[in-house]
């Protein structure tokens, strides 16, 4: 009765290995922007979160043409570079990803909020009728609020986590695939001080 009940406990953990249920994450400096990274990666997924200094987020809405106490709200909402990808391709059953930001949960000094979406700031852009290129500016700018990736699909752009710059705090990502929702946390994750590098220094 032991062997057979170890045999079928071997065959699960064999199961579960194959159908990606471990979440790799990774953490560093991004090669590219020369700024921390968080990253997740499964068999069918891969996210990687990249620090935005204020000052970058400062020049890049000041030449799309808002004014400079906008500029300074974005600046200081901790603004991360995301990079999404549906790397099923690469899987024995590849399968298309869908996602909401919706569903992702920051928490922060106890407290737990949402991501600032496209739509959230929309609101905010249209009380202060700010002309309509620049809010298509800022939308394309950041990450789709909902989207779905088929097989070795995938988008870039800027997410909003709202917080001061130099806060910590844990985020909790949702997808969907394969069936059924995944979700994984990553810890203390860091937005950007508000600094300002020197002339050499890569942005």
């Amino acid at each position: 009765m032991l062997k057979i009940f170890l045999t079928f406990l071997l065959t699960l953990v064999m199961m579960f290995s194959t159908r990606g249920i471990a979440v790799e994450l990774t953490t560093g400096i991004d090669a590219q922007a020369q700024l921390p990274y968080w990253q997740i990666k499964d068999e069918g997924m891969s996210l990687r979160l990249v620090q935005r200094l204020p000052i970058q987020s400062r020049a890049f809405f000041l030449a799309r043409g808002f004014n400079k106490q906008q500029v300074e709200r974005i600046a200081q909402s901790c603004v991360f570079q995301t990079v999404f990808k549906n790397v099923s391709h690469e899987a024995e059953q590849p399968a298309p990803l869908t996602y909401n930001l919706r569903e992702w949960v920051i928490s922060h000094n106890g407290k737990h909020q949402g991501i600032k979406t496209r739509e959230d700031w929309s609101v905010e852009w249209l009380a202060e009728k700010v002309a309509t290129p620049v809010q298509l500016a800022f939308e394309w700018a950041l990450y789709p609020t909902e989207q779905e990736y088929k097989p070795g699909d995938y988008n870039w752009g800027m997410s909003v986590y709202d917080l001061k710059p130099g806060s910590k705090f844990d985020l909790k990502v949702v997808w969907h695939q394969f069936g059924k929702a995944h979700s994984t946390i990553i810890k203390n994750m860091q937005c950007a001080e508000d600094i300002n590098p020197e002339p050499n220094e890569a942005l």
